[in-house]
């Protein structure tokens, strides 16, 4: 097998790092030109949308604030209640509209990023980071959701041409190593991909190394993220919700977690893959030093390779 140079995979950054998250929460996030700017200036190529509304949607303006920074657009993030059937047309809707934006900017590259609407769920989001098998999704709804993945990733690609990846999430129904395995089992996989993201899979109970070996052959995006053991353990300890776990830096600098991103990246190359690695940093509005966050974890992945 060929190896493959660290020219083959490709860094971005989100707007998620800088506190732009898909949540209803307290505070004002950063304005996208500061985002991008700052994701330029901190050794980046390339960047995810954003909440719908957060960039422009008008594409020869979104297309100017990309060039103006010579960034690529590389997916955007559509929370979906897919648990809830009557959510699906609603959920379709947003994703296609925000792929055929995508579409019109980038081409067929980009990835709709599908997720489970987290943090709506009070169960889910008040354990996060310790579900048990309990928590779960009954049988219909398996059914209902993996449908309603399904309905959406085949509408994107019918309308537009692009391909859709699931995000597991922490605060979701789609958490632990087995209710990923159990979604991929009950989707295409011709037609459904996995966004594998190193932290979320740490904090819902899995080893992202035995992930990445599980699924590589799903795995189509990435998402480097880290995850502070301390942080996790008072999490558990103190039955901390979702949100009090990223208020505490649960997703801490690359580096300073205990995800081996060396590791990680030997494997992508080993296995040939080209895409692009997405450095998330979730933070809350008006969290932290976003930027020098940014410049940190840049600067660490250089040590792996990257």
């Amino acid at each position: 097998m060929t190896s493959l140079t660290s020219t083959n995979i490709r860094i971005a950054n989100a707007p998620c790092s800088w506190g732009v998250l898909e949540f209803d929460l307290p505070g004002k996030a950063l304005g996208y030109a500061q985002v991008l700017d700052e994701i330029r200036d901190t050794g980046y190529t390339g960047t995810e949308l954003g909440d719908w509304g957060f960039m422009p949607t008008d594409p020869p303006e979104l297309r100017r604030e990309l060039d103006a920074r010579e960034l690529t657009m590389l997916g955007a993030f559509v929370p979906v209640a897919f648990a809830d059937g009557s959510a699906h047309e609603a959920g379709e809707a947003l994703a296609v509209k925000t792929a055929r934006l995508l579409s019109t900017v980038e081409g067929k590259a980009p990835f709709i990023v599908l997720a489970d609407d987290n943090g709506k769920d009070t169960v889910r989001t008040k354990k996060a980071g310790r579900i048990a098998a309990t928590d779960g999704l009954s049988e219909a709804q398996w059914a209902t959701f993996a449908q309603g993945v399904q309905r959406v990733a085949q509408a994107v690609r019918d309308q537009t041409g692009l391909r859709c990846v699931f995000h597991h999430h922490c605060a979701g129904f789609i958490e632990t190593p087995d209710e990923i395995a159990r979604l991929l089992q009950l989707t295409d996989p011709t037609l459904v991909g996995l966004c594998f993201d190193t932290g979320h899979y740490r904090f819902g109970g899995g080893e992202p190394m035995a992930g990445l070996h599980r699924h590589r052959d799903r795995i189509w995006h990435m998402h480097f993220k880290d995850c502070s053991p301390s942080v996790h353990a008072q999490s558990r300890a103190n039955e901390w919700n979702y949100f009090e776990s990223l208020k505490h830096g649960v997703f801490c600098e690359l580096g300073k977690g205990d995800v081996d991103f060396a590791a990680v990246t030997r494997e992508l190359r080993r296995t040939q893959y080209s895409g692009w690695i997405v450095v998330e940093q979730d933070v809350l509005p008006g969290m932290g030093a976003p930027k020098e966050f940014a410049r940190r974890n840049r600067e660490f992945l250089k040590t792996c390779g990257l």
